[in-house]
């Protein structure tokens, strides 16, 4: 009875999930697609690790099983400082190889302190984000305003410019990049690159209150003629 309802729930969740829009490992940009191989990186070194560790339990257990089911106390023995320097070495270098391409993931997602130039003449679209409970804001260059819609061209460098009115939240579009938190008195940046055309759900990833659940947004990929038309339009 315990096992039909431990299935009845989890078939029950699976169905509620799987009417998500939220998609994590469905990148639909290269920035996306970076941290989905960052992550399906770091599991194959987590699955390495998890049967290693398996096999030499499993070995452990079967050479040094009590055979005689005796109280002996076994002989006390010194360490051994080669295996020893080898547990030690090895999670360092691992969480070392982890370690490189997270950082540079991250700082090229979110560079803070890079120098932008707001009105240059490369492919780059400069948007403002102003967070407030429970909505978002998205300020263009030309000074267009749009509220819960965000709308950005599928060939264009996008940097946000991330602000809070009131408390923390947490800017995320997960098919085309990671959160990136957004402060009050304090501007971070976040940086998409090379997206696929398509709609696709952001939403606040940082509780802010208890409508937090509503601050939801919707992000249209089109076309750079689409956008330069919906950006002119009045």
């Amino acid at each position: 009875m315990r096992n039909f309802k431990f299935i009845l729930s989890l078939t029950t969740l699976i169905s509620f999930l799987s009417a998500c829009d939220i998609r994590v490992l469905n990148p639909k940009s290269e920035t996306a697609s970076t941290q989905t191989d960052l992550i399906y990186f770091s599991f194959m070194i987590m699955v390495i690790v998890l049967i290693t560790v398996f096999a030499m339990l499993f070995q452990f257990v079967r050479k040094y099983r009590d055979k005689n089911n005796n109280n002996d106390i076994p002989e006390q023995i010194k360490g051994n400082k080669k295996l020893e320097w080898t547990w030690t070495i090895i999670p360092i270098l691992l969480l070392t190889i982890l370690a490189v391409p997270t950082v540079l993931a991250t700082y090229s997602q979110s560079p803070n302190g890079k120098d932008y130039e707001r009105n240059s003449k490369d492919d780059t679209v400069h948007i403002q984000v102003e967070a407030e409970q429970f909505s978002w804001s998205f300020i263009y260059d030309n000074g267009k305003v749009s509220r819960d819609k965000l709308y950005l061209p599928k060939d264009k460098t996008i940097v946000f410019h991330l602000q809070s009115k009131d408390v923390i939240h947490s800017f995320w579009i997960p098919s085309l990049g990671g959160k990136v938190d957004v402060l009050p008195h304090k501007e971070n940046t976040m940086e998409i690159k090379n997206m696929v055309e398509g709609t696709y759900q952001g939403k606040c990833a940082e509780f802010c209150g208890t409508n937090h659940t509503r601050m939801r947004f919707t992000t249209h990929v089109v076309s750079d003629n689409a956008f330069s038309s919906w950006l002119n339009k009045k």
